[in-house]
């Protein structure tokens, strides 16, 4: 199959819709199938060769920096390329510019399209535009979802929970549930032992980790408040949080205020073959807070690492979490949380024991499994005689 894919965010900026386009395409490419992904030049290098990736001129969003809007102009030369071209499936991963590109291609191709609901914009909103009101924010996210899955034949969404949401909505597009998962086989290995001793930590000092772009609805400021309540058990406790983001300064400064300049670490991004693998295996626990994922691909990577886990569960991190033994789960309250990783910090054979089933709990995830659904949705839209599916109810597949 020839697949072609639209979205207004990948790589180089880093977050989960970029690592969920590239998993899906990477496992396409090796069962044999043709992928071209069309997204913002964020003015860097790609460094992927499995692919095609056509990269469209874009410009600085300026309430949101990290990211790009592609540009009206390059987009329509874009456009008449790709309409000279064959696809059996066009796959819209954001709700934005893409989305538009690829409806206008799927009437012009007379091909099918499938939409993936990764983000649940009702919740982003507010951070991303705080001077507007909260109520007429959440009534535009829910009215813009309504008339963007109505231009599709088909959705993806990552967890029964973010299906709730769209049925409450009042969408009736058709819509399977499945998450992306990940490559079980790029989170293997990783030196825990390596990273301490690069960031000056001590073999047996407690540590707890998050991975996370550092925004707003991640709720890394909830989790550095759970350290400070573990300071007075833990003196030498160190926090690293690894990742980048718009609220960098201010979880610097909140660290700060509490007096944790010491026990808090950031180590920005890093190189997801190497220095990534030892930030995970560095910690003790790895702990996640975010009330806003559609699916916390971070979990799993936690999990396929033997990482034990504490982490809220809330939309997709409820489905990864549920059942996992490699994991503790805590509701949204601070002190609660700070008592499940004060537990597992004192347990050394309990550590060990969730540790151990992390990987079992992750092989339920795995890519491949889980693309062998999305190939047989891929194959059924492309037998369809042309875009324009009658929708019928969302209704939870798998």
């Amino acid at each position: 199959m020839n697949i072609l894919m639209l979205t207004d965010v990948y790589f180089p900026r880093v977050n989960g819709v970029s690592a969920s386009i590239r998993t899906f395409a990477r496992e396409l490419v090796q069962r044999g199938h043709s992928v071209t992904i069309v997204a913002p030049d964020y003015g860097a290098p790609d460094g992927e060769s499995a692919f095609e990736i056509i990269r469209v001129a874009a410009r600085v969003i300026f309430f949101d920096p990290e990211d790009r809007l592609m540009r009206a102009g390059a987009l329509r030369a874009v456009e008449r390329r790709l309409a000279a071209r064959r696809f059996d499936v066009i796959h819209v991963h954001t709700p934005f510019r893409a989305h538009a590109l690829g409806v206008r291609l799927a009437r012009r191709l007379g091909r099918p399209t499938v939409e993936s609901y990764h983000t649940f914009f009702e919740q982003y909103a507010a951070h991303y535009l705080p001077w507007l009101p909260p109520p007429l924010l959440r009534w535009a996210a829910r009215t813009l979802s309504r008339r963007l899955c109505r231009d599709v034949d088909h959705l993806i969404v990552p967890s029964t929970q973010m299906a709730d949401v769209l049925r409450a909505y009042g969408i009736g597009t058709p819509a399977a549930v499945i998450p992306t998962g990940i490559h079980l086989d790029e989170f293997r290995g990783g030196d825990g032992a390596r990273f301490r001793s690069a960031h000056a930590i001590g073999a047996r000092q407690p540590t707890i980790v998050t991975v996370s772009r550092l925004a707003a609805e991640k709720n890394i400021a909830f989790l550095i408040r759970v350290a400070g309540r573990l300071l007075d058990e833990f003196p030498e406790l160190v926090f690293v949080i690894a990742g980048e983001g718009p609220e960098a300064p201010r979880l610097r400064a909140l660290a700060q205020a509490f007096g944790l300049h010491a026990n808090v670490r950031f180590v920005g991004n890093l190189d997801r073959r190497t220095g990534l693998l030892d930030c995970y295996r560095a910690g003790d626990v790895f702990v996640f807070a975010s009330p806003t994922e559609t699916q916390g691909l971070v979990l799993l990577e936690a999990m396929a690492l033997g990482v034990p886990i504490v982490s809220t569960a809330v939309m997709g991190t409820a489905t990864v979490l549920e059942g996992a033994r490699s994991a503790r789960v805590s509701a949204p309250d601070g002190a609660e949380f700070a008592a499940h990783v004060a537990a597992l910090l004192r347990d050394r054979p309990l550590r060990a024991a969730l540790a151990a089933a992390g990987p079992q709990d992750a092989r339920a995830w795995s890519a491949p499994v889980l693309m062998r659904r999305v190939l047989d949705l891929y194959a059924e839209l492309a037998a369809l005689p042309a875009s324009g599916a009658a929708p019928a109810p969302v209704l939870p597949s798998g």
